[in-house]
């Protein structure tokens, strides 16, 4: 993984880590340098996960790491600039915290920035298995994977794809973010199949009506399902025959009961079987905690 746009000494702490136990670095400035790593909030320090906060590494300027990053390249960054994120090598997205400004309701840039959020991406192969045991043994279906933030559910899509794909399947894959397939020079970072066709950075609805008059997919993969326009994208597709499996942060019962999916598949922790519903509601399987109702504001 590569973490040059990050000074000398975070980057030693990070080569301390196994990275396959790496998922967040937060960034604070005048602040020490927080990672999530084990599925547990530590500081970093020059060998790698500490307890200590005496013994961590302090940034000074979370500003002039996003400079670094962006330097040369605003014109690549500036409409994602405008989400609050932006993606660089590997599928790393980095979310941003400062000064936002707008112009009439939507963010323009941000300035003064104080926070980074950089999220690591993850390839484990064979982590769908139990959904391919279930909502696929028999057919492909429409399917929904939702869940707290953090749970993996960009990794289980990028494994339902890969294994899609190594069924023959044709694919059509909307990587808004590009965290899924992380493509840089025309090449993606992870292994998604060659059956596999990629639209990044687009909004889905506009995207899917187009995509699917040229591109001819008899599956849609999309992640983070957010608002009414993607909500109409994939009923468009659903409409059209066309297979959908997407990840959404919605975790509230009665607005996922209105999405036209025919299994809801909650992810509810680490090394944990997710707890999978059919339409109405009902536990199919898994393991028996129930999450759904947690509302997305985080309410109960």
């Amino acid at each position: 993984m590569n973490f040059s746009f990050l000074s000398t000494r975070i980057s030693n702490g990070l080569l301390n880590l196994n990275y396959n136990k790496l998922n967040e670095i937060r960034i604070r400035s005048g602040q020490p340098v927080i990672v999530l790593y084990d599925g547990e909030y530590k500081y970093l320090g020059d060998n790698g996960a500490i307890v200590n906060k005496n013994n961590a590494i302090t940034v000074t300027d979370a500003q002039k790491i996003l400079n670094e990053i962006i330097s040369g390249n605003l014109f690549v960054f500036s409409e994602q600039l405008k989400n609050g994120f932006i993606t660089v090598e590997n599928g790393i997205r980095i979310g941003i915290a400062g000064e936002y400004i707008t112009e009439g309701n939507k963010i323009n840039t941000i300035t003064n920035v104080t926070s980074l959020n950089i999220r690591i991406p993850h390839e484990i192969i064979g982590c769908s298995n139990y959904l391919f045991e279930t909502v696929f043994k028999d057919r492909v279906n429409n399917v929904l994977i939702f869940s707290k933030p953090a749970l993996g559910k960009t990794t289980m899509l990028r494994d339902v794809v890969r294994k899609l794909a190594v069924l023959g399947k044709s694919v059509l894959l909307f990587d808004e973010r590009n965290e899924i397939s992380g493509i840089k020079d025309n090449k993606t970072a992870f292994n998604v199949g060659e059956s596999v066709d990629v639209i990044r950075g687009a909004n889905k609805l506009y995207a899917i009506k187009n995509a699917i008059r040229v591109m001819n997919p008899k599956i849609i993969v999309t992640d983070e399902l957010c608002g009414d326009d993607d909500i109409k994208g994939i009923i468009y597709a659903i409409e059209c025959g066309i297979n959908v499996i997407a990840s959404s942060h919605y975790c509230d019962i009665n607005r996922l009961k209105l999405l036209p999916f025919n299994y809801f598949v909650n992810l509810v922790g680490f090394n944990k079987k997710p707890i999978i519903y059919d339409k109405n509601f009902n536990i199919v399987c898994g393991d028996n905690i129930n999450d759904v109702a947690r509302s997305f504001g985080g309410k109960r």
